[in-house]
């Protein structure tokens, strides 16, 4: 900065005198402040205290809904339709997952979640924060049942098993047709109602079948979707081992395109009951050569619908089926099936399964299935020109006891049998105090897939009373 010059004091005289001070500068006039500036001024000033205030409340709900919450244990808690904000902070609290009422209502509002909360049965973990509950419950996340569907139950039966789960809502507004619905395990929240669950079943049956059918060989006798579904249902009825499938399916394809009667024994059984699956007895002798439209021993070819629901499984098997030139199967008694591509063979195969039946019987071990659905083995070998192809150690041709007229049963060209008129019998009994055999045609083994689904056909809890 430039200093002023120096002025050299004329006399020692005038530079003993003081310097005078210089003029003041001249007095700036203040402009006088606005009082809307004032206003503006001091509402910021508030605004910024408030804006203050409001961030740290926020940041303290913010960490306080983060914190774990008072419940103890995995709770599960169902939140009514009508309820509102208000009312699911009050049940929450009386239920003991959060602690103040007043703190959810600000989060759900201050979250914009207010709105989204949605009334269902929701699974709540030990110590959730609130914020994991508003979450929860404004994301829908229901807690999901399941309810299976054991391949080979008849549309009535399954039915009847959607009736008695309390979860589901409403009533079906007509059983499916059988062989409509594809049986699997299906989800489901608390209140869906058993007509969706019946859409997706049979839904997922159509786009099923229509996925195999497109796969199949240009040689299989069967015609149309509805044909594979009829034969897959006998082949889901025959045997729930997932490794005999094919080579059963095998069997039954060489006997139609041999024009042989198919002899498989769910068909007799459904002829007689239908939709309710079951006997519950054994099959008597008049029944097994009784000309139903389902009586594979007494028709020709496939019978006019299915005889269940098959599964996807099934329908595969029938498509991909094992290429032998296997006509019969019975049982080995080891829970599997003995194949057989001759007459010759088969009854070798039904005298060993017999053995292992008398071991059984010395031993004192019931059978398996209680006689439901199931007849009498013969006591010898099978003397006619063709033995039924069912594939339980029931499906035997008869033979009269010894001594006894053989009693002639429905055969390939035997028109009175399929035309529903008498069949010739002879001695109908054995000795005295003995009751005549017949084949087996029996529907319940351990490999019966009813069975091996925990389907208990005996109990009358799982299997209720149905209308005929």
């Amino acid at each position: 900065m430039s200093q002023p010059p120096r002025v050299a004091p004329r006399s020692p005289n005038e530079a003993l005198k003081p310097v005078a001070p210089p003029a003041p500068p001249p007095k700036v006039r203040k402009r006088r402040r606005s009082p809307f500036i004032a206003l503006l001024s001091g509402l910021f000033t508030t605004a910024l205290i408030l804006a203050g205030a409001l961030g740290g409340g926020i940041a303290y709900l913010d960490s306080r809904s983060k914190a774990p919450g008072p419940l103890a244990t995995d709770r599960v808690l169902i939140i009514p339709k009508e309820h509102g904000v208000t009312e699911i902070a009050d049940l929450l609290q009386r239920e003991g997952l959060i602690e103040h009422p007043w703190a959810f209502k600000v989060a759900a509002y201050t979250s914009g979640k207010a709105a989204s909360l949605k009334a269902g049965e929701y699974l709540f973990k030990a110590r959730a924060s609130q914020k994991d509950i508003l979450d929860v419950i404004a994301e829908g996340k229901a807690v999901e049942h399941s309810i299976t569907i054991p391949e080979g139950l008849t549309s009535e039966q399954i039915m009847a098993r959607l009736q008695q789960n309390d979860m589901l809502s409403g009533d079906v507004i007509q059983v499916p047709r059988e062989g409509a619905i594809l049986p699997d395990t299906y989800k489901f929240q608390r209140g869906s109602t058993r007509q969706a669950i019946v859409d997706r079943m049979t839904r997922d049956q159509r786009r099923i079948l229509n996925e195999v059918w497109a796969k199949r060989p240009a040689d299989l006798p069967i015609k149309t979707p509805a044909e594979l579904v009829i034969l897959a249902s006998i082949v889901e009825k025959e045997t729930g081992r997932a490794d005999e499938r094919p080579r059963v399916a095998g069997v039954f394809i060489n006997r139609l395109n041999r024009k042989m009667k198919l002899q498989s024994d769910p068909t007799i059984v459904y002829g007689l009951v239908g939709g309710k699956g079951t006997l519950g007895r054994g099959i008597t002798r008049p029944e097994i050569t009784q000309a139903t439209p389902y009586n594979t021993y007494v028709i020709e070819g496939l019978p006019p619908g299915p005889i269940a629901n098959p599964g996807r499984a099934a329908l595969e098997a029938v498509v991909n089926h094992s290429r032998t030139k296997d006509l019969y199967f019975v049982a080995d008694g080891s829970g599997g099936h003995a194949f057989a591509e001759t007459l010759e063979q088969h009854n070798r195969n039904v005298v060993r399964w017999r053995q292992v039946e008398s071991a059984r019987r010395e031993s004192g071990r019931p059978a398996p299935d209680g006689g439901v659905d199931r007849a009498e083995p013969p006591p010898g070998p099978d003397q006619r020109t063709e033995a039924p192809a069912g594939s339980r150690p029931e499906n035997q041709a008869a033979t009269a006891p010894d001594g006894a007229e053989p009693e002639t049963f429905p055969v390939p060209g035997n028109r009175r049998a399929a035309i529903g008129q008498p069949v010739q019998t002879g001695a109908a009994s054995g000795p005295a105090g003995t009751r005549a055999r017949a084949f087996d045609a029996s529907e319940g083994t351990t490999r019966d897939p009813l069975l091996n689904k925990t389907f208990d056909l005996n109990s009358p809890k799982q299997v209720p009373q149905l209308k005929p």
